[in-house]
């Protein structure tokens, strides 16, 4: 069995060949994507991308360890991250850790994302110091989406940007072994790379940053909804998904499926037919 990517490899990756990142929900999407990537991060994305919410905000820790623990069971190579979603770590430190543990306990994941900057430090300073591994997420956090006025990309100003890039550099101080930068101009983006310690990994951000992540689903056209400007598209599965239950519609409809080959036969007919 090959050995599993750990926090520490990921965190060593800091400048070298670039870190390769998919979101992943389930073990059969795991099982595809595992021999070619370093990281699954089972995103709180699944909210809008599984369940149909218009946002992160109504997914729940059940949720994120029930998806976790797939994902981690079938993988066995890459590293995994699993999101904690909205209200299950910004009230403390310790709420936090507890959330966090059990994540780690019943998913069997390796480490936890966390959103948030300046304000989030004390929390994975908390969290790290007692042995979970935590990943920071800066730049556009979709957990503040009502806060921050909606899925704009970030940074365009000069005090939004200084602001971004403090939040970066307190989430490494604090331990972090690697940070999200989503949807951040790029000359933000690569300066926040420039100046922290840890991977810094990139969505809708520069491609100066220590690694990528992409929605799997965007990325092989199986999330309808909206194509975000950063995705870029590397199939049209959901054409060939429609495709396929076009037909299977019209053979059924036509009772040319079931067919004799997909049917049971008695065991007394099957042996006279030898």
């Amino acid at each position: 069995m090959p050995r599993r990517q750990t926090a520490t490899a990921i965190r060593a990756r800091k400048g070298g060949e670039p870190i390769v990142c998919l979101t992943a929900y389930t073990a059969p999407m795991a099982r595809w994507l595992d021999p070619h990537v370093d990281l699954l991060m089972v995103g709180d994305s699944l909210g809008m991308v599984l369940y149909g919410f218009d946002s992160t905000l109504p997914v729940t820790l059940d949720m994120m360890i029930a998806h976790g623990g797939a994902v981690v069971r079938g993988s066995e190579r890459a590293f995994v991250v699993v999101d904690m979603p909205f209200g299950s770590y910004q009230e403390s430190p310790s709420q936090g850790f507890r959330s966090a543990a059990r994540v780690m306990a019943e998913s069997g994941c390796g480490g936890v994302k966390l959103e948030g900057g300046v304000e989030m430090a004390e929390t994975v300073a908390f969290l790290t110091s007692r042995g979970i591994p935590v990943m920071g997420h800066v730049g556009l956090t979709p957990q503040s989406v009502n806060s921050l006025g909606g899925y704009r990309s970030r940074g365009h100003d000069q005090a939004e940007a200084a602001r971004i890039l403090a939040d970066a550099k307190a989430i490494a101080e604090a331990g972090a072994f690697s940070l999200v930068v989503e949807g951040t101009v790029e000359p933000l983006a690569r300066r926040i790379s420039e100046a922290i310690a840890i991977p810094t990994i990139g969505i809708g951000a520069s491609p100066a940053c220590d690694g990528q992540v992409l929605v799997t689903d965007d990325l092989l056209g199986l999330f309808a909804e909206f194509t975000p400007k950063f995705v870029k598209r590397y199939a049209e599965l959901g054409e060939a998904v429609a495709s396929a239950a076009a037909s299977y519609a019209a053979d059924v409809r036509a009772r040319r499926f079931p067919g004799p080959e997909h049917c049971f036969q008695p065991r007394k007919a099957r042996a006279e037919a030898r």
